[in-house]
Protein backbone atom coordinates (compact mmCIF):
# COMPACT_ATOMS: atom_id res chain seq x y z
CA UNK A 1 0.00 0.00 0.00
CA UNK A 2 1.28 2.97 -0.83
CA UNK A 3 1.63 6.01 1.97
CA UNK A 4 1.05 9.34 2.07
CA UNK A 5 3.64 11.88 3.96
CA UNK A 6 1.17 14.26 5.95
CA UNK A 7 2.21 17.90 6.88
CA UNK A 8 0.07 18.34 9.99
CA UNK A 9 1.80 19.27 13.19
CA UNK A 10 3.10 15.53 14.34
CA UNK A 11 6.42 16.29 13.58
CA UNK A 12 8.89 15.11 16.59
CA UNK A 13 5.69 14.45 18.94
CA UNK A 14 5.98 11.05 20.71
CA UNK A 15 2.80 8.51 20.09
CA UNK A 16 2.21 5.67 21.38
CA UNK A 17 0.17 3.45 19.80
CA UNK A 18 -1.58 0.07 21.47
CA UNK A 19 -1.99 -3.17 19.25
CA UNK A 20 0.26 -1.54 16.83
CA UNK A 21 1.97 -4.87 15.60
CA UNK A 22 -1.11 -5.66 12.58
CA UNK A 23 -3.78 -4.04 11.59
CA UNK A 24 -5.45 -0.88 11.79
CA UNK A 25 -2.42 -0.17 14.71
CA UNK A 26 0.12 -0.73 12.04
CA UNK A 27 -0.94 1.24 9.31
CA UNK A 28 -1.75 4.06 12.19
CA UNK A 29 2.27 3.74 13.67
CA UNK A 30 3.10 3.80 9.73
CA UNK A 31 1.62 7.09 9.19
CA UNK A 32 2.94 8.91 12.55
CA UNK A 33 6.22 7.85 11.60
CA UNK A 34 5.35 9.22 7.67
CA UNK A 35 4.16 12.62 10.02
CA UNK A 36 7.69 12.50 11.44
CA UNK A 37 6.33 11.69 14.80
CA UNK A 38 8.40 9.17 17.07
CA UNK A 39 6.53 6.29 17.39
CA UNK A 40 6.19 3.33 20.11
CA UNK A 41 4.84 0.40 18.18
CA UNK A 42 2.69 -1.60 21.91
CA UNK A 43 1.31 -4.91 21.60
CA UNK A 44 0.94 -7.72 23.37
CA UNK A 45 2.75 -9.78 20.79
CA UNK A 46 6.70 -8.38 21.63
CA UNK A 47 8.02 -10.20 18.67
CA UNK A 48 5.41 -8.89 16.42
CA UNK A 49 5.61 -5.59 17.76
CA UNK A 50 9.61 -5.80 16.97
CA UNK A 51 9.00 -6.84 13.24
CA UNK A 52 6.57 -3.97 12.61
CA UNK A 53 8.69 -1.43 14.09
CA UNK A 54 11.90 -2.43 12.16
CA UNK A 55 9.80 -2.28 9.09
CA UNK A 56 8.08 0.68 9.35
CA UNK A 57 10.86 3.02 10.39
CA UNK A 58 14.81 3.61 11.65
CA UNK A 59 15.20 2.53 15.16
CA UNK A 60 16.10 5.80 16.29
CA UNK A 61 12.46 7.32 15.77
CA UNK A 62 10.81 3.74 16.59
CA UNK A 63 10.63 1.65 19.80
CA UNK A 64 8.55 -1.45 19.84
CA UNK A 65 7.10 -2.50 23.35
CA UNK A 66 5.73 -5.53 24.76
CA UNK A 67 2.64 -4.53 26.29
CA UNK A 68 -0.62 -6.32 27.88
CA UNK A 69 -2.95 -3.30 28.20
CA UNK A 70 -4.39 -5.19 31.16
CA UNK A 71 -1.80 -5.62 33.27
CA UNK A 72 -1.31 -2.51 35.29
CA UNK A 73 2.63 -2.73 36.74
CA UNK A 74 2.99 -3.40 32.73
CA UNK A 75 1.44 -0.74 31.28
CA UNK A 76 2.90 2.02 33.56
CA UNK A 77 6.30 0.61 33.10
CA UNK A 78 6.07 0.68 29.78
CA UNK A 79 4.68 4.08 29.22
CA UNK A 80 7.50 5.26 31.79
CA UNK A 81 10.23 3.66 29.61
CA UNK A 82 9.06 5.40 26.50
CA UNK A 83 8.89 9.02 28.47
CA UNK A 84 12.50 7.86 28.93
CA UNK A 85 13.47 6.82 25.68
CA UNK A 86 12.00 10.13 24.09
CA UNK A 87 12.01 12.14 26.71
CA UNK A 88 7.83 12.92 25.95
CA UNK A 89 4.67 11.34 25.60
CA UNK A 90 2.58 13.52 23.22
CA UNK A 91 -0.50 11.10 22.06
CA UNK A 92 -2.01 7.89 22.55
CA UNK A 93 -3.78 6.13 20.56
CA UNK A 94 -5.39 3.47 22.23
CA UNK A 95 -6.18 1.01 19.86
CA UNK A 96 -6.05 -2.92 21.61
CA UNK A 97 -9.13 -4.79 20.97
CA UNK A 98 -10.18 -8.12 20.56
CA UNK A 99 -13.34 -9.73 19.13
CA UNK A 100 -15.89 -12.48 20.11
CA UNK A 101 -18.98 -13.90 18.24
CA UNK A 102 -21.74 -15.87 20.07
CA UNK A 103 -25.16 -14.78 21.31
CA UNK A 104 -25.75 -13.68 24.58
CA UNK A 105 -27.25 -16.72 26.11
CA UNK A 106 -24.66 -18.93 24.85
CA UNK A 107 -21.93 -15.91 25.84
CA UNK A 108 -19.58 -17.36 28.52
CA UNK A 109 -18.65 -14.89 31.49
CA UNK A 110 -15.24 -15.26 30.97
CA UNK A 111 -15.06 -14.78 27.20
CA UNK A 112 -17.22 -10.86 28.49
CA UNK A 113 -14.31 -10.34 30.88
CA UNK A 114 -11.47 -10.85 28.69
CA UNK A 115 -13.33 -8.52 25.92
CA UNK A 116 -14.20 -5.66 28.28
CA UNK A 117 -10.88 -5.86 29.78
CA UNK A 118 -8.69 -5.62 26.76
CA UNK A 119 -10.99 -2.73 25.45
CA UNK A 120 -11.95 -0.57 28.76
CA UNK A 121 -9.26 -1.75 31.23
CA UNK A 122 -6.81 -1.38 29.14
CA UNK A 123 -7.95 1.81 27.70
CA UNK A 124 -8.64 3.59 31.12
CA UNK A 125 -5.29 1.92 32.23
CA UNK A 126 -2.69 3.95 28.96
CA UNK A 127 -4.91 6.77 30.13
CA UNK A 128 -4.23 6.93 33.37
CA UNK A 129 -0.49 6.64 33.07
CA UNK A 130 -0.42 8.61 29.50
CA UNK A 131 -2.01 10.87 31.62
CA UNK A 132 0.16 11.73 34.45
CA UNK A 133 2.76 12.12 32.04
CA UNK A 134 1.74 14.53 30.11
CA UNK A 135 0.12 16.79 33.23
CA UNK A 136 3.60 16.37 35.04
CA UNK A 137 5.43 17.56 31.49
CA UNK A 138 3.31 20.60 31.34
CA UNK A 139 2.92 20.53 27.58
CA UNK A 140 -0.34 19.25 26.76
CA UNK A 141 -1.33 16.03 24.33
CA UNK A 142 -3.98 14.05 22.69
CA UNK A 143 -5.11 10.71 23.48
CA UNK A 144 -7.25 9.28 20.81
CA UNK A 145 -9.79 5.71 21.36
CA UNK A 146 -10.26 3.52 18.68
CA UNK A 147 -13.82 2.77 19.05
CA UNK A 148 -16.24 1.55 16.08
CA UNK A 149 -19.82 2.00 14.53
CA UNK A 150 -20.90 0.20 17.14
CA UNK A 151 -20.11 3.14 19.67
CA UNK A 152 -22.95 3.99 18.73
CA UNK A 153 -24.87 1.07 16.99
CA UNK A 154 -25.50 -2.61 17.78
CA UNK A 155 -25.39 -6.06 16.18
CA UNK A 156 -26.14 -9.64 17.28
CA UNK A 157 -23.67 -11.61 18.43
CA UNK A 158 -22.04 -8.48 19.83
CA UNK A 159 -23.01 -7.96 23.03
CA UNK A 160 -19.29 -7.61 24.79
CA UNK A 161 -17.99 -5.53 21.76
CA UNK A 162 -21.12 -2.84 21.52
CA UNK A 163 -20.90 -2.73 25.05
CA UNK A 164 -17.31 -1.93 25.62
CA UNK A 165 -16.94 0.36 22.34
CA UNK A 166 -20.12 2.38 23.86
CA UNK A 167 -18.27 3.18 26.97
CA UNK A 168 -14.97 3.98 24.99
CA UNK A 169 -17.13 7.46 24.19
CA UNK A 170 -17.93 7.81 27.80
CA UNK A 171 -14.57 7.61 28.60
CA UNK A 172 -13.24 10.26 25.84
CA UNK A 173 -15.63 12.51 27.06
CA UNK A 174 -15.10 12.20 30.32
CA UNK A 175 -11.15 12.70 29.56
CA UNK A 176 -11.79 15.14 27.26
CA UNK A 177 -13.21 17.45 30.20
CA UNK A 178 -10.91 16.65 32.62
CA UNK A 179 -8.50 16.97 30.51
CA UNK A 180 -8.77 20.43 28.93
CA UNK A 181 -7.43 22.37 32.12
CA UNK A 182 -3.99 20.66 31.33
CA UNK A 183 -4.31 20.78 26.99
CA UNK A 184 -5.00 17.76 26.58
CA UNK A 185 -7.78 16.62 24.23
CA UNK A 186 -9.37 13.52 23.55
CA UNK A 187 -11.16 11.74 20.69
CA UNK A 188 -13.06 8.52 19.60
CA UNK A 189 -12.36 7.20 15.64
CA UNK A 190 -15.21 5.12 14.84
CA UNK A 191 -14.62 2.80 11.74
CA UNK A 192 -16.80 0.90 9.75
CA UNK A 193 -15.80 -2.33 9.03
CA UNK A 194 -12.00 -2.48 7.80
CA UNK A 195 -11.16 -5.84 6.29
CA UNK A 196 -8.24 -6.67 9.08
CA UNK A 197 -7.97 -10.27 10.74
CA UNK A 198 -10.52 -9.25 13.12
CA UNK A 199 -13.21 -8.33 10.50
CA UNK A 200 -12.06 -11.25 8.49
CA UNK A 201 -12.53 -14.13 11.59
CA UNK A 202 -16.42 -12.82 11.95
CA UNK A 203 -17.31 -13.77 8.91
CA UNK A 204 -17.61 -17.57 9.24
CA UNK A 205 -19.12 -17.89 12.82
CA UNK A 206 -21.92 -15.05 11.65
CA UNK A 207 -22.59 -17.39 8.36
CA UNK A 208 -22.90 -20.29 10.88
CA UNK A 209 -25.19 -18.45 13.44
CA UNK A 210 -27.19 -16.31 10.61
CA UNK A 211 -27.36 -19.43 8.02
CA UNK A 212 -26.13 -17.28 5.59
CA UNK A 213 -22.88 -17.53 3.12
CA UNK A 214 -20.08 -16.13 3.95
CA UNK A 215 -20.22 -13.63 0.73
CA UNK A 216 -24.35 -12.92 2.15
CA UNK A 217 -22.51 -11.91 5.35
CA UNK A 218 -19.88 -9.58 3.60
CA UNK A 219 -22.75 -8.04 1.15
CA UNK A 220 -25.90 -8.34 3.21
CA UNK A 221 -24.51 -7.98 7.03
CA UNK A 222 -21.32 -5.90 7.13
CA UNK A 223 -22.17 -3.54 3.97
CA UNK A 224 -25.24 -3.55 3.64
CA UNK A 225 -25.96 -0.18 4.74
CA UNK A 226 -22.90 1.82 3.25
CA UNK A 227 -23.13 4.21 0.39
CA UNK A 228 -20.60 2.07 -1.75
CA UNK A 229 -20.54 -1.25 -0.48
CA UNK A 230 -16.85 -0.95 0.22
CA UNK A 231 -15.14 -1.90 3.28
CA UNK A 232 -13.14 1.30 5.48
CA UNK A 233 -9.44 0.82 4.71
CA UNK A 234 -6.54 0.75 7.49
CA UNK A 235 -5.05 3.87 5.74
CA UNK A 236 -8.80 5.73 6.01
CA UNK A 237 -8.56 5.31 9.68
CA UNK A 238 -4.95 6.24 9.97
CA UNK A 239 -5.15 9.37 8.13
CA UNK A 240 -8.24 10.38 10.63
CA UNK A 241 -6.06 9.58 13.10
CA UNK A 242 -3.04 11.82 12.68
CA UNK A 243 -5.50 14.38 11.56
CA UNK A 244 -6.83 14.55 15.14
CA UNK A 245 -3.69 14.05 16.79
CA UNK A 246 -1.80 17.07 15.23
CA UNK A 247 -5.49 19.57 15.97
CA UNK A 248 -4.41 22.49 17.73
CA UNK A 249 -6.84 23.62 20.04
CA UNK A 250 -10.03 22.31 22.24
CA UNK A 251 -12.16 23.22 19.53
CA UNK A 252 -11.49 19.47 18.63
CA UNK A 253 -12.12 17.44 21.75
CA UNK A 254 -14.71 14.87 23.27
CA UNK A 255 -15.84 14.09 19.88
CA UNK A 256 -16.94 10.87 18.17
CA UNK A 257 -15.73 10.64 14.54
CA UNK A 258 -17.05 8.20 12.27
CA UNK A 259 -15.39 6.56 9.19
CA UNK A 260 -17.33 4.17 7.80
CA UNK A 261 -18.42 4.85 3.76
CA UNK A 262 -21.92 6.32 5.10
CA UNK A 263 -22.96 3.31 6.77
CA UNK A 264 -23.72 5.29 10.21
CA UNK A 265 -23.76 9.12 9.84
CA UNK A 266 -23.76 10.61 13.39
Amino acid sequence: MRRVRHELGCKDKVVVVTGAARGIGKEIAAQFVLAGARVCVADVDGAAAQATAAEIGAADFVMPLALDVTDEEQVNAGMRAVAERFGALDVLISNAGTQHIAAIVDLQFAQWKRLLAVHLDGAFLTTRACMRHMIARGAGGSIIYMGSVHSHLASPLKAPYATAKHGLLGLARTVAKEGAPHGIRSNLVCPGFVRTALVDAQIAPQAAALRLAETQVIHDVLLKDTVDGQFTTTAEVAQVTVFLASFPTNALTGQSIVVSHGWHMD
